[in-house]
Protein backbone atom coordinates (compact mmCIF):
# COMPACT_ATOMS: atom_id res chain seq x y z
CA UNK A 1 0.00 0.00 0.00
CA UNK A 2 1.10 3.60 -0.61
CA UNK A 3 2.34 5.05 2.67
CA UNK A 4 2.90 8.79 3.14
CA UNK A 5 4.67 10.01 6.25
CA UNK A 6 2.61 12.49 8.24
CA UNK A 7 3.41 14.57 11.32
CA UNK A 8 1.59 14.98 14.63
CA UNK A 9 1.48 18.41 16.27
CA UNK A 10 -0.55 21.60 15.97
CA UNK A 11 -4.04 21.08 17.39
CA UNK A 12 -3.02 17.82 19.08
CA UNK A 13 -0.22 19.58 20.97
CA UNK A 14 -2.63 22.29 22.09
CA UNK A 15 -4.94 19.72 23.65
CA UNK A 16 -2.07 17.85 25.32
CA UNK A 17 -0.63 21.01 26.87
CA UNK A 18 -3.93 21.41 28.69
CA UNK A 19 -4.54 17.75 29.49
CA UNK A 20 -0.98 16.84 30.59
CA UNK A 21 -0.16 19.56 33.11
CA UNK A 22 2.28 17.54 35.24
CA UNK A 23 5.63 16.00 34.28
CA UNK A 24 5.55 12.23 34.02
CA UNK A 25 2.44 10.19 33.30
CA UNK A 26 -0.95 11.92 33.53
CA UNK A 27 -3.91 9.56 33.69
CA UNK A 28 -6.77 10.23 31.27
CA UNK A 29 -10.50 9.47 31.36
CA UNK A 30 -9.90 6.41 29.14
CA UNK A 31 -8.52 3.26 30.82
CA UNK A 32 -5.07 2.39 29.52
CA UNK A 33 -4.52 5.79 27.88
CA UNK A 34 -1.97 8.00 29.63
CA UNK A 35 -0.46 11.33 28.65
CA UNK A 36 3.27 11.92 29.05
CA UNK A 37 5.02 15.20 29.62
CA UNK A 38 8.70 16.06 30.12
CA UNK A 39 9.73 19.68 30.65
CA UNK A 40 13.45 18.95 30.35
CA UNK A 41 15.71 16.57 28.47
CA UNK A 42 16.19 13.19 30.12
CA UNK A 43 19.49 11.40 29.75
CA UNK A 44 19.74 7.88 28.40
CA UNK A 45 18.44 5.66 31.19
CA UNK A 46 17.15 2.09 31.61
CA UNK A 47 13.36 1.77 31.33
CA UNK A 48 10.81 -1.03 31.21
CA UNK A 49 7.78 -0.52 28.96
CA UNK A 50 4.65 -2.62 29.09
CA UNK A 51 3.07 -3.72 25.75
CA UNK A 52 1.91 -0.40 24.33
CA UNK A 53 1.78 2.11 21.50
CA UNK A 54 3.45 5.48 22.08
CA UNK A 55 2.72 8.56 19.99
CA UNK A 56 5.11 11.48 20.59
CA UNK A 57 3.38 14.68 19.46
CA UNK A 58 6.13 17.15 20.41
CA UNK A 59 9.78 16.54 21.24
CA UNK A 60 11.61 13.30 20.54
CA UNK A 61 12.43 10.04 22.27
CA UNK A 62 14.97 7.40 21.33
CA UNK A 63 14.91 3.78 22.39
CA UNK A 64 18.10 1.69 22.48
CA UNK A 65 17.78 -2.10 22.33
CA UNK A 66 21.02 -3.94 21.70
CA UNK A 67 22.61 -2.29 18.67
CA UNK A 68 19.29 -0.97 17.34
CA UNK A 69 18.04 2.60 17.82
CA UNK A 70 14.32 3.40 17.56
CA UNK A 71 13.25 7.02 17.08
CA UNK A 72 9.73 8.00 18.06
CA UNK A 73 8.71 11.57 17.47
CA UNK A 74 5.99 13.56 15.69
CA UNK A 75 6.58 11.49 12.54
CA UNK A 76 7.15 8.02 14.03
CA UNK A 77 5.31 6.01 16.67
CA UNK A 78 6.62 3.17 18.81
CA UNK A 79 4.99 -0.25 19.22
CA UNK A 80 5.99 -2.78 21.87
CA UNK A 81 4.27 -6.16 21.68
CA UNK A 82 5.88 -7.57 24.86
CA UNK A 83 7.09 -6.10 28.20
CA UNK A 84 10.61 -5.01 27.34
CA UNK A 85 13.54 -3.45 29.19
CA UNK A 86 15.64 -1.09 27.09
CA UNK A 87 17.25 2.36 27.37
CA UNK A 88 15.39 5.57 26.60
CA UNK A 89 16.46 9.14 25.94
CA UNK A 90 14.16 12.18 25.78
CA UNK A 91 14.61 15.50 23.98
CA UNK A 92 12.54 18.25 25.60
CA UNK A 93 12.73 21.76 27.07
CA UNK A 94 10.60 24.06 29.21
CA UNK A 95 9.62 26.04 26.09
CA UNK A 96 8.82 22.89 24.09
CA UNK A 97 8.01 20.04 26.48
CA UNK A 98 7.94 16.49 25.22
CA UNK A 99 4.26 15.53 24.91
CA UNK A 100 3.13 12.00 24.14
CA UNK A 101 0.24 9.56 24.36
CA UNK A 102 0.83 6.05 25.71
CA UNK A 103 -1.81 3.42 24.94
CA UNK A 104 -1.54 0.18 26.89
CA UNK A 105 -2.47 -2.64 24.53
CA UNK A 106 -5.97 -3.99 25.20
CA UNK A 107 -5.42 -7.50 23.84
CA UNK A 108 -9.13 -8.36 23.80
CA UNK A 109 -9.99 -5.30 21.74
CA UNK A 110 -6.94 -5.77 19.55
CA UNK A 111 -7.95 -9.39 18.92
CA UNK A 112 -11.34 -8.23 17.61
CA UNK A 113 -9.63 -6.03 15.05
CA UNK A 114 -7.12 -8.73 14.15
CA UNK A 115 -9.93 -11.25 13.62
CA UNK A 116 -11.53 -9.01 11.03
CA UNK A 117 -8.22 -8.39 9.29
CA UNK A 118 -7.37 -12.11 9.32
CA UNK A 119 -10.25 -12.70 6.90
CA UNK A 120 -8.36 -10.65 4.34
CA UNK A 121 -5.37 -11.92 2.42
CA UNK A 122 -2.20 -10.55 4.10
CA UNK A 123 -0.42 -7.89 2.08
CA UNK A 124 2.99 -9.26 2.98
CA UNK A 125 5.06 -10.80 5.73
CA UNK A 126 7.38 -9.22 8.25
CA UNK A 127 9.18 -11.19 10.93
CA UNK A 128 7.71 -10.69 14.43
CA UNK A 129 9.45 -7.94 16.37
CA UNK A 130 9.26 -7.04 20.05
CA UNK A 131 9.80 -3.34 19.34
CA UNK A 132 9.26 -1.30 16.15
CA UNK A 133 9.21 2.36 15.14
CA UNK A 134 6.88 3.17 12.27
CA UNK A 135 6.01 6.32 10.24
CA UNK A 136 2.66 7.97 10.93
CA UNK A 137 0.23 8.43 8.06
CA UNK A 138 -2.57 10.99 7.70
CA UNK A 139 -5.41 8.61 8.63
CA UNK A 140 -3.69 7.62 11.89
CA UNK A 141 -2.92 11.25 12.69
CA UNK A 142 -6.59 12.16 12.27
CA UNK A 143 -7.63 9.32 14.57
CA UNK A 144 -5.20 10.51 17.26
CA UNK A 145 -6.63 14.04 17.00
CA UNK A 146 -10.13 12.65 17.53
CA UNK A 147 -8.82 10.75 20.56
CA UNK A 148 -7.34 13.79 22.31
CA UNK A 149 -10.46 15.85 21.54
CA UNK A 150 -12.68 13.53 23.60
CA UNK A 151 -10.32 13.19 26.57
CA UNK A 152 -11.76 16.27 28.26
CA UNK A 153 -15.26 14.78 28.44
CA UNK A 154 -16.20 11.71 30.48
CA UNK A 155 -19.36 11.21 28.40
CA UNK A 156 -17.46 11.45 25.11
CA UNK A 157 -14.94 8.91 26.39
CA UNK A 158 -17.70 6.55 27.50
CA UNK A 159 -19.59 6.71 24.20
CA UNK A 160 -16.81 7.21 21.64
CA UNK A 161 -13.59 6.04 23.30
CA UNK A 162 -13.60 2.34 22.43
CA UNK A 163 -14.47 3.02 18.80
CA UNK A 164 -11.59 5.49 18.37
CA UNK A 165 -9.13 3.12 20.06
CA UNK A 166 -10.26 0.32 17.73
CA UNK A 167 -9.69 2.62 14.76
CA UNK A 168 -6.18 3.41 16.00
CA UNK A 169 -5.46 -0.33 16.37
CA UNK A 170 -6.81 -0.84 12.85
CA UNK A 171 -4.58 1.90 11.43
CA UNK A 172 -1.54 0.54 13.26
CA UNK A 173 -2.19 -2.99 12.02
CA UNK A 174 -2.44 -1.67 8.45
CA UNK A 175 0.81 0.25 8.83
CA UNK A 176 4.33 -0.54 7.75
CA UNK A 177 4.91 -2.99 10.60
CA UNK A 178 1.34 -4.26 10.83
CA UNK A 179 2.15 -7.78 9.71
CA UNK A 180 4.94 -8.02 12.28
CA UNK A 181 2.62 -6.85 15.05
CA UNK A 182 -0.07 -9.30 14.02
CA UNK A 183 2.41 -12.16 14.07
CA UNK A 184 3.82 -11.02 17.39
CA UNK A 185 0.41 -10.93 19.06
CA UNK A 186 -0.87 -14.14 17.49
CA UNK A 187 0.89 -16.27 20.15
CA UNK A 188 2.13 -18.63 17.48
CA UNK A 189 5.61 -19.86 16.63
CA UNK A 190 8.76 -19.21 18.60
CA UNK A 191 7.95 -15.55 19.19
CA UNK A 192 4.60 -16.42 20.78
CA UNK A 193 6.21 -19.09 22.99
CA UNK A 194 8.84 -16.63 24.21
CA UNK A 195 6.16 -13.97 24.76
CA UNK A 196 4.27 -16.36 27.03
CA UNK A 197 7.46 -17.08 28.99
CA UNK A 198 8.04 -13.34 29.38
CA UNK A 199 4.51 -12.90 30.67
CA UNK A 200 5.12 -15.56 33.32
CA UNK A 201 8.31 -13.82 34.43
CA UNK A 202 6.47 -10.50 34.68
CA UNK A 203 3.68 -12.06 36.73
CA UNK A 204 5.99 -14.02 39.06
CA UNK A 205 9.15 -11.90 39.14
CA UNK A 206 9.48 -12.09 42.94
CA UNK A 207 9.39 -15.91 42.96
CA UNK A 208 12.08 -18.41 42.01
CA UNK A 209 12.08 -18.81 38.23
CA UNK A 210 13.19 -22.14 36.76
CA UNK A 211 14.54 -21.65 33.23
CA UNK A 212 14.35 -25.40 32.61
CA UNK A 213 10.63 -25.29 33.35
CA UNK A 214 10.14 -22.23 31.14
CA UNK A 215 11.89 -24.00 28.27
CA UNK A 216 9.82 -27.16 28.77
CA UNK A 217 6.57 -25.15 28.80
CA UNK A 218 7.67 -23.54 25.54
CA UNK A 219 8.39 -26.94 24.03
CA UNK A 220 12.06 -26.08 23.46
CA UNK A 221 15.41 -27.40 24.51
CA UNK A 222 17.29 -25.13 26.91
CA UNK A 223 19.80 -23.97 24.22
CA UNK A 224 16.95 -23.24 21.77
CA UNK A 225 14.98 -21.40 24.44
CA UNK A 226 17.99 -19.22 25.28
CA UNK A 227 18.61 -18.46 21.60
CA UNK A 228 15.01 -17.48 20.85
CA UNK A 229 14.70 -15.52 24.11
CA UNK A 230 17.76 -13.46 23.25
CA UNK A 231 16.46 -12.83 19.72
CA UNK A 232 13.32 -11.25 21.21
CA UNK A 233 14.76 -9.40 24.21
CA UNK A 234 18.50 -9.01 23.53
CA UNK A 235 19.09 -10.63 26.93
CA UNK A 236 19.10 -14.03 28.62
CA UNK A 237 16.08 -15.17 30.69
CA UNK A 238 17.93 -14.52 33.96
CA UNK A 239 19.10 -11.08 32.80
CA UNK A 240 15.51 -10.29 31.86
CA UNK A 241 14.31 -11.45 35.30
CA UNK A 242 16.98 -9.38 37.05
CA UNK A 243 16.12 -6.28 35.02
CA UNK A 244 12.42 -6.75 35.78
CA UNK A 245 13.10 -7.04 39.52
CA UNK A 246 15.30 -3.94 39.58
CA UNK A 247 12.81 -1.84 37.62
CA UNK A 248 10.00 -2.95 39.89
CA UNK A 249 12.17 -2.10 42.90
CA UNK A 250 12.76 1.43 41.63
CA UNK A 251 9.05 1.84 41.01
CA UNK A 252 8.28 0.69 44.56
CA UNK A 253 10.78 3.05 46.13
CA UNK A 254 9.51 6.07 44.20
CA UNK A 255 5.82 5.33 44.70
CA UNK A 256 5.87 4.00 48.27
CA UNK A 257 9.03 5.42 49.86
CA UNK A 258 10.16 1.96 51.01
CA UNK A 259 13.83 1.45 51.88
CA UNK A 260 16.21 -0.49 49.63
CA UNK A 261 16.35 -3.37 52.13
CA UNK A 262 12.54 -3.64 52.24
CA UNK A 263 12.22 -3.46 48.48
CA UNK A 264 14.97 -6.03 47.90
CA UNK A 265 12.98 -8.70 49.72
CA UNK A 266 9.72 -7.76 48.00
CA UNK A 267 11.15 -8.19 44.51
CA UNK A 268 12.80 -11.53 45.21
CA UNK A 269 16.33 -10.79 46.42
CA UNK A 270 17.63 -12.76 49.40
CA UNK A 271 20.60 -10.44 49.93
CA UNK A 272 20.03 -6.65 50.24
CA UNK A 273 23.73 -6.05 49.58
CA UNK A 274 23.57 -8.00 46.30
CA UNK A 275 20.45 -6.04 45.38
CA UNK A 276 22.22 -2.71 45.99
CA UNK A 277 25.24 -3.77 43.92
CA UNK A 278 23.13 -4.89 40.96
CA UNK A 279 20.87 -1.85 41.21
CA UNK A 280 23.85 0.49 41.04
CA UNK A 281 25.31 -1.48 38.14
CA UNK A 282 22.10 -0.98 36.12
CA UNK A 283 21.16 2.59 37.10
CA UNK A 284 24.64 3.97 37.95
CA UNK A 285 23.34 5.22 41.33
CA UNK A 286 22.51 3.70 44.68
CA UNK A 287 18.83 2.80 45.23
CA UNK A 288 18.31 5.79 47.52
CA UNK A 289 20.08 8.23 45.18
CA UNK A 290 18.04 7.03 42.20
CA UNK A 291 14.72 7.26 44.05
CA UNK A 292 15.49 10.82 45.22
CA UNK A 293 16.69 11.82 41.74
CA UNK A 294 13.54 10.55 40.03
CA UNK A 295 11.22 12.24 42.53
CA UNK A 296 13.07 15.54 42.11
CA UNK A 297 13.17 15.17 38.33
CA UNK A 298 9.46 14.49 38.04
CA UNK A 299 8.45 16.98 40.72
CA UNK A 300 5.96 14.45 42.06
CA UNK A 301 5.37 12.74 45.37
CA UNK A 302 5.40 9.01 45.94
CA UNK A 303 2.27 7.16 44.79
CA UNK A 304 1.66 9.48 41.80
CA UNK A 305 1.90 8.42 38.18
CA UNK A 306 5.26 7.05 37.09
CA UNK A 307 6.81 7.73 33.66
CA UNK A 308 8.21 5.19 31.23
CA UNK A 309 8.02 2.12 33.47
CA UNK A 310 5.70 -0.83 33.72
CA UNK A 311 3.27 -0.31 36.58
CA UNK A 312 2.44 -2.79 39.31
CA UNK A 313 -1.23 -1.96 39.14
CA UNK A 314 -3.58 0.53 37.55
Amino acid sequence: MLFTTHSLGGEIVGHLLRLASNPGYNHSLLPGVRLLRANAALERTPVLYEPCIVFVCQGRKRGFLGDAVFVYDARHYLVLSVPLPFASQTEASADEPMLAISMKLDFKLLAEVMLTLSRQKPAGYAAPASMVSTPIDEALSEAILRLVKILGSALDCQVLGEGIIKEIYYRVLLGEQGEALRAALDNQGHFGQIARAMQKIQQQFSARIDVTELAANAGMSIPAFHAHFKAVTQSTPMQYLKSTRLHQARLLMVRSGLSAAEVAIRVGYESPSQFSREFKRLFSRSPRQEAVRMRDLLQVKAALAWPDYITLEE
